[in-house]
Formats: C-alpha cells, structure tokens, sequence
C-alpha cells in the first residue's frame, strides 16, 4: 500500500557474510588485559571510589573470580587507554595487588558520546549532585570545544548549530533542569572534596554550596574545619557573606570562624 512505511531492517553486509561464531570472535577480540599502568582515569569523572567495605568485598571477589564484568576503555590518540568505565574495578585490582586489567576497548566517537550523555540525563534521579555537577561540566566542556570549531563542523552530535546556542540552553533543553541549575551545578565542581561530600549527604543545601565554591581552597577548609568543629554547617545567608569578605580581601581564618559562630 502507498505510504505505508515498512518495518524491515536491513541486515549490515558485514553481517550478511560472516557467522555468529565470527562476530562473537570480533567482540572478544577487543577485549583484553591491559597493564594498569597504560589506563587513566576519564578526566573529571564524577564517580568517586572509596576504600570501603564495599571495595574490601570486590577485591576479594576479584582475587577469588578475576574481573567477570570487563571495564571499558577507548584508545588514546598519544598512546595509552582511558577509562570509560570500570573505575571501581580498577582500583580494587590495585588494591589486589594486580598488574592488569581485563577490558573491552571501545571506539568513542560523538555519537557514543552523546549516547553516554543522554544516559546520564534520563538517569538522573539516580545521580548524586557531585556525579550530576561533573557530568554537567563535561558536557559544557564538550560543546564548547565544538562550537569552536570550523563553521561545517559547528553542529552538535543531534545536529544543532551550536555557533547560535549557548551551551547551557542546549543542556537545558536536552535534560530539563534549568540554565541557572545547570549553572549552579557546575559550580560545585569547585569545591574542595569535604564540602562536596557535605553536599551529597545533604547537609549543605545547593545555594550556601555554590556560594562557597567561589571561595579559594584555603577558605573552603577554613570552612570544613569549622563544620567538623561545630558540628554545624553555614546557612545561605552566612555563604553570602563569606563570599562578600572573600571578594573583598577580608575573609581571614577568623573572619570564617565569627561568621560561622553567629
């Protein structure tokens, strides 16, 4: 019938001519033991490993079974790999006392990568706001560098020129919190470790941890030091004028300690 659209797909040639017993020989191909020492981490990544006793658990899974689930890693254009995925495994096998690491080796073009990104978006309810704010930083990041570059590459990966759009309204519209959320979020990005783990357990609320983050390290633990003191976090109100004494040049050791004990 006209204008019936069909539901057939075609089957790739590479598909067409080859076995099943080959193509599940081409994925254990790209999966192999690389020395921990040519894998880095994915630069920012948002996921932080504890030594815990959960990890104590995985290490010695690992040393009883080996790595069951591989980690996933992309070949860098220097030489070396980067993790895309795994980190946890990673470091339990160091604490294992292994040299290796049994990965799958991935192409990660933009396609994947914004595959990746829109995994993080439709989870985010799942997401700590450390992994949302690193996640959010990363894909700023990436639309940046490809706004900037020539006008026949200035398009995104779902085809919007980016030369017209802000990165952060793109973002907006691809995950639903607001530009200035998307903002805010990024912000804790410049946190000290302490205040970010503050912010995950929820006893610092997103305004007082955003106007902390435009405070320098020293005046961040200044911060972490009176909290662990008092056993009291800083209200919005409180951050507003820390951060107001820190424009200013005034916010000493003291100043953070009188503010902090009103």
């Amino acid at each position: 019938m006209a204008g019936r659209k069909s539901d057939f797909t075609l089957t790739k040639l590479d598909d067409l001519f080859s076995t099943q017993e080959q193509r599940d020989e081409e994925k254990l191909s790209k999966i192999r033991d690389i020395p921990l020492t040519e894998i880095d981490d994915f630069p920012n990544h948002p996921f932080k490993v504890r030594d815990d006793e959960d990890m104590a658990q995985l290490v010695e899974s690992i040393k009883e079974r080996g790595i069951i689930t591989p980690a996933t890693v992309r070949q860098k254009e220097d030489g070396g790999y980067e993790l895309i995925s795994g980190h946890r495994r990673k470091r339990a096998c160091e604490l294992a006392g292994f040299d290796t690491l049994r990965c799958e080796v991935v192409e990660l073009n933009r396609t994947k990568q914004q595959s990746l990104w829109l995994k993080v978006t439709t989870n985010a309810h799942r997401y700590s706001p450390r992994k949302k704010a690193f996640a959010y930083k990363m894909r700023s990041e990436a639309m940046k560098r490809q706004a900037g570059r020539p006008s026949k590459d200035n398009s995104s990966p779902m085809g919007i020129d980016l030369r017209g759009k802000q990165s952060l309204d793109l973002m907006s519209e691809e995950c639903g919190d607001s530009r200035n959320q998307i903002h805010r979020y990024i912000r804790l990005t410049k946190l000290v470790p302490e205040l970010l783990d503050y912010v995950d357990e929820v006893r610092i609320k997103m305004r007082p941890a955003v106007e902390l983050s435009y405070l320098d390290e020293d005046s961040q633990r200044d911060v972490v030091d009176e909290i662990d003191l008092n056993d009291a976090t800083p209200s919005h109100d409180q951050t507003i004028r820390m951060r107001k004494f820190f424009e200013e040049g005034k916010l000493t050791t003291e100043a953070v300690q009188s503010i902090m004990s009103e």
